[in-house]
């Protein structure tokens, strides 16, 4: 088999070449992409690059493209000291004063859906605003800018597997004028003693270095695009990829209506069978030598955690998706330093729209596969047509 991350049937369904990376290639190098990277599929060869970060590095970007460190996509201690700044925003204590805002919101967005035609996109209508609403109201972006906020992150994320970059030049330029200006507003509030929101914003723009600067106005414009697309885009997916696969088997879903316990598992298990972020990259520091192959220093390393999530070795029969399975080993938010900061988060507002769904909408029902968004190494679905009887 000659797989390829960008091949059409892959790009449809990329568990279909997991075997073949798990069992016969589990180093593989792809040339069709500029720069060439390397592929690392098993569990062990994944957890090995996330926890040996001296080894596999961040700091050329964890995208396909060689890239200069920023935010928190970079190594310690620059890393330790942006992830402790915006970890306060993503305690257990915090993430539970987001729960009554979360109930409220997915609540009238399901009063929205249920007051309108019974077909619908369940992208659209409820997993695209839910966690967007969630997070620009964290980042203390105002309601009459979502439109923009949305555009903004879409378009992040479409840069990050682009063959052209250069295509989004222009729109990235003006996203970052508004979060620069947004920021520096917030910097002038609270210079000047008044009472500012207790959000990630005022977090960024009133962060300083050891020597009592601000940090620099490029990681800061980083960490926040960085939690705008880690904050949204990633949980939209999780909720359409997890409704999708109880929906199309039937009594999935029903086993969900007959037993609300099941709820926290079923988010687990999607999270392991479609990862919303399919593998992130590292940057080898050193030659490495695994499974009798070379991996250059210098190379660009496609961490496959989907791959990883279906190895047989960890996971008892690992391509059947199972609201019963007790391991929760996957690498769906990474693994060691760079473990998803907002993991509870995305935990949380998955189990509050199904949650929802499964009391409100008992009787919801596929029309079809709807559509994939398009990064070839991110997966969940950009349009998921619904209707409820």
């Amino acid at each position: 088999m000659n797989w390829s991350p960008f091949d059409p049937e892959v790009m449809t369904d990329p568990a279909r070449g997991h075997q073949y990376l798990l069992n016969e290639c589990p180093v593989h190098h792809c040339d069709i992409f500029e720069p060439p990277f390397y592929t690392l599929s098993r569990y062990a060869d994944v957890e090995y690059a996330l926890r040996d970060i001296e080894t596999f590095s961040s700091h050329f970007g964890q995208g396909p493209r060689f890239t200069e460190p920023a935010g928190m996509l970079c190594d310690p201690p620059q890393h330790t000291q942006y992830r402790k700044l915006i970890q306060q925003a993503f305690t257990p204590k915090a993430v539970a004063k987001l729960r009554p805002l979360v109930v409220p919101l997915a609540n009238r967005l399901v009063d929205d859906i249920l007051a309108g035609e019974r077909k619908f996109d369940l992208h659209d209508d409820l997993a695209f605003p839910l966690p967007v609403i969630i997070i620009a109201g964290m980042l203390g972006v105002p309601p009459e800018d979502l439109e923009d906020f949305k555009r903004w992150s879409d378009m992040q994320v479409e840069l990050m597997g682009s063959e052209d970059p250069s295509q989004y030049v222009d729109e990235q330029t003006r996203f970052q004028a508004y979060m620069h200006a947004h920021m520096m507003n917030r910097r002038s509030l609270i210079e000047s003693g008044a009472e500012v929101p207790e959000d990630l914003l005022t977090l960024v723009a009133g962060a300083k270095t050891d020597t009592g600067e601000y940090i620099p106005d490029g990681d800061s414009l980083s960490m926040l695009n960085q939690l705008l697309v880690g904050g949204n885009e990633t949980t939209t997916s999780l909720i359409t990829n997890m409704i999708w696969r109880l929906l199309e088997v039937p009594s999935r879903w029903q086993e969900i209506l007959d037993d609300e316990s099941l709820i926290g598992a079923v988010v687990e298990e999607s999270l392991r069978f479609d990862p919303p972020v399919l593998g992130l990259y590292r940057n080898t520091t050193r030659n490495v030598e695994l499974h009798g192959q070379v991996i250059p220093e210098g190379s660009k390393v496609y961490i496959n955690y989907a791959a990883a999530n279906r190895d047989a070795g960890i996971f008892e029969k690992p391509d059947e998706f199972s609201l019963h399975r007790e391991s929760k080993r996957h690498m769906a938010f990474g693994l060691g330093v760079h473990f998803c900061i907002g993991a509870p988060t995305a935990r949380l507002e998955a189990e509050v729209a199904l949650s929802l769904l499964r009391q409100r909408v008992p009787d919801l029902r596929l029309l079809g596969d709807g559509e994939r968004i398009g990064p070839f190494f991110l997966w969940g679905r950009r349009k998921l047509p619904v209707t409820w009887r």
